[in-house]
């Protein structure tokens, strides 16, 4: 029986995630800030709940030494974030700094605490979640995007340093999730954008820009990256994440950002007419 470690497994793709692989006969460490508030995985059979909060070193060492003691471990899925949303003038400081700590370092500190057991099995395998936001962004979301773009960059970068010791890296960058990831984003509001901002709903809404899956979905993505055996680092996940990064690998990034400029109704910086 395989086991599998799961970050931000409270809720949305990361609970998802974690039915699925206990019902393919895994064994579950799902992970969360505070485990006593869930209900429906304590129910399951095979599967641990364990507190970890990734921004905190310490904690993140722990667990892992914990789980460790307890027997081996297969594969990590880095799963814990939120999203950051609004204009980037309007954040403070300790926003930007939270949303990196979260999203990327934390990912870092895991992947960190998992290595040196994986380089002496000389097996294991990490799975990220990153976002479409990471490979084609998207309005009011560039700090949100820049973690998701240095997830990507990360990943592919530490490709070449694992492969030297047989252990996997690959990333699921998924679209819009129906969960409640939505109503936990830090969002920021400012007039000056409130035309971006509603053609942008426009764009969630006619499914021009985004449109949104199930998790159970997106879990089976997740899935199939860890049992495929393919030498494969990004997987998209939902239509709209494979649509829109077909759609810029083959329009080219800079006709790509134009074409959604136009969709915005957005002015060139360089020209007195729209795009």
């Amino acid at each position: 029986m395989k086991t599998i470690f799961i970050t931000g497994a409270s809720a949305g793709l990361g609970k998802a995630t974690a039915r699925l692989f206990q019902s393919k006969g895994w064994k579950v460490i799902a992970t969360m800030r505070n485990p006593a508030k869930e209900t429906e995985l304590s129910q399951l059979e095979n599967v641990t709940l364990l507190p970890l909060d990734v921004t905190s070193e310490e904690q993140v060492n722990t667990t892992v030494q914990q789980v460790l003691a307890q027997g081996p471990v297969y594969a990590v899925f880095n799963n814990a974030g939120y999203g950051l949303i609004g204009p980037m003038e309007s954040y403070t400081e300790a926003q930007i700094i939270k949303q990196f700590d979260t999203n990327v370092f934390g990912t870092f500190r895991v992947a960190k605490a998992f290595i040196p057991y994986f380089k002496e099995r000389r097996e294991g395998l990490f799975i990220t979640t990153t976002s479409i936001c990471g490979l084609a962004s998207t309005p009011l979301s560039s700090v949100y995007s820049a973690g998701k773009w240095a997830l990507e960059g990360w990943s592919e970068g530490m490709w070449y340093d694992l492969a030297a010791f047989n252990i996997g890296i690959k990333t699921v960058a998924p679209g819009g999730i129906k969960s409640n990831f939505m109503q936990v984003m830090d969002v920021v509001y400012s007039k000056d954008y409130e035309a971006l901002n509603a053609r942008m709903m426009e764009g969630f809404t006619d499914g021009t820009l985004m449109k949104f899956t199930e998790a159970d979905a997106i879990a089976a993505v997740v899935y199939e990256a860890a049992t495929d055996g393919k030498d494969q680092l990004r997987y998209m996940a939902g239509d709209d994440a494979v649509s829109m990064y077909d759609r810029r690998l083959k329009e080219g990034p800079e006709a790509y950002r134009i074409a959604i400029g136009k969709y915005l109704h957005l002015k060139s910086p360089y020209s007195k007419a729209a795009l």
